[in-house]
């Protein structure tokens, strides 16, 4: 019986938030049409587009502010189905010792450095843990894409989500960085015991799910240990093998709320 309310539970957040996206996004685009600074109308000037013609202009525009906005709406989706099964923080806050930030910015790089034989390792973070020596260490505070804390088996997860994981490599070691940052104040503020895992996540497989993921530059930075990979993203948030199917079974079945905001915005900007 808890298998099918938890499938009911997540079916009803996914359906929710598409059904929120959609009525959102008609609203604002219609609302902006006579808008010259609108978000639509901002993204017609490109006179090498606009030479192409009126419905490529268009929909050149609508698609660019879709990729954009159906991305966030994800993050949250993947929130509020992660808060079904863990306690949910936006931040971590706590010390972070000087030679901790000195053996990040050693790791970093390492990573970066081609002609260096380190490679990405969750051994790593063990180096991270053990290079405090300081007495006192100045607090820091990280905004969290995802902080998870499963309680009953007292284990803790941080996550950074980049919806297609398309990351230059200034960004990948950015997010590496903040991943460290995270681990090493939590470990700090929880002992150096603490269940602690850290990943690197996306919404969906950039190359096709089921086909081998290798965005270069991330892999750089980030061992496939610590790897959430479109459904393995999914599963891990509803805390089921079965969670990605079920999102995206139940997106599918919601998606065509979208397409009736898509084409009611079409209608207006094109024929209107």
């Amino acid at each position: 019986m808890r298998q099918i309310n938890t499938e009911t539970a997540i079916r009803q957040i996914v359906r929710s938030s598409v059904q929120a996206y959609a009525g959102a996004f008609e609203t604002r685009h219609i609302k902006e049409y006579d808008d010259p600074d609108g978000t639509i109308n901002m993204k017609i000037h490109n006179i090498f587009i606009t030479a192409l013609g009126e419905e490529i202009q268009y929909f050149t525009a609508l698609v660019r502010s879709l990729d954009s906005t159906l991305g966030i709406m994800l993050e949250g989706m993947a929130i509020n189905i992660a808060k079904l099964f863990y306690e949910v923080r936006d931040s971590v806050e706590g010390p972070l010792f000087p030679e901790q930030t000195a053996i990040i910015a050693e790791l970093l790089e390492a990573y970066k450095n081609i002609n260096n034989p380190l490679k990405p390792d969750i051994t790593h973070y063990q180096k991270i843990i053990k290079a405090k020596t300081s007495k006192n260490a100045p607090t820091k505070t990280h905004i969290s894409d995802y902080y998870l804390i499963d309680k009953k088996q007292n284990k803790h997860y941080l996550i950074e989500l980049k919806i297609g994981g398309d990351l230059d490599n200034k960004k990948a070691r950015s997010e590496k960085e903040a991943i460290f940052e995270q681990f090493a104040i939590l470990s700090n503020i929880l002992g150096s015991n603490a269940k602690i895992k850290c990943y690197f996540a996306t919404a969906y497989n950039r190359f096709g799910e089921n086909r081998e993921w290798k965005q270069a530059n991330v892999l750089s930075f980030f061992s496939k240990d610590e790897l959430l990979i479109g459904k393995d993203f999914w599963d891990f948030v509803c805390c089921s093998n079965e969670g990605y199917k079920i999102v995206i079974d139940e997106y599918k079945k919601s998606s065509y709320l979208i397409m009736k905001t898509l084409q009611n915005i079409k209608e207006k900007y094109l024929y209107a």
